[in-house]
């Protein structure tokens, strides 16, 4: 349910006096958002106050970190992907047509760092390579890391499988793959999931080779 606010503005007519109820100045509550964890998703609704209600929401200015959204209901939303420093300015416009901008600030910190350390290569018929995983909170992490080779045909074998526990503040922790494999070309793709319990949060990073890998040798 919206409400409008009103000021009441006194009109002295003749020896009359009337009371006129006028919406007040159109505002955007908040003054900053929360800070947030790459790779944990979101959902932080954005407040206005005066106007005429319905409110209409939408980036003015500014990008989007990658992986999230501004709804038209002024809801922030989705997973963020990458750590670094926001800037964006949001505007709200009601439904007389008043429109206020405001920007916004928060910081993305890197909670799970995953990298490649050696990229995927072929070696014969074999692909390997490794990739390095960093916990920059203070929780411990619940992981599961997974790496395929996925064939043109759609055909994924298996290069690497983990799971284990990634202690909080742990930096630049190795996982070495590798697998032989069928002749082909290769699309290879690793994911890293990591579960906090203590906060029911699950973060998501992943890699992927920008092209196939093509394996020579071999059946």
């Amino acid at each position: 349910m919206t409400r409008t606010i009103f000021r009441v503005v006194v009109l002295v007519i003749g020896i009359g006096v009337m009371a006129v109820a006028q919406p007040l100045p159109l505002a955007i509550v908040e003054d900053t958002l929360p800070s947030l964890d790459a790779g944990v998703a979101i959902h932080i609704p954005l407040h206005a106050r005066g106007g005429v209600p319905p409110y209409r929401w939408y980036v003015a200015s500014g990008d989007v970190p990658e992986g999230l959204s501004l709804t038209p209901e002024g809801v922030l939303e989705g997973r963020p992907s990458k750590p670094g420093q926001i800037a964006i300015t949001v505007a709200v416009e009601d439904s007389a047509k008043n429109r206020i901008t405001k920007e916004l600030h928060t910081v993305v910190t890197a909670s799970l760092l995953f990298a490649w350390f050696r990229p995927p290569q072929v070696r014969g018929d074999r692909m390997e390579g490794a990739v390095l995983l960093s916990n920059g909170t203070k929780d411990d992490f619940d992981l599961t890391f997974i790496v395929v080779a996925i064939a043109e045909n759609g055909r994924a074998t298996a290069l690497g499988y983990q799971h284990f526990t990634l202690k909080a503040g742990a930096n630049d922790f190795q996982i070495p793959f590798g697998q032989t494999l069928p002749h082909g070309a290769y699309i290879v793709h690793a994911d890293a999931v990591a579960e906090i319990a203590a906060k029911n949060a699950i973060l998501k990073r992943m890699l992927e080779t920008p092209a196939p890998l093509p394996v020579t040798q071999g059946p």
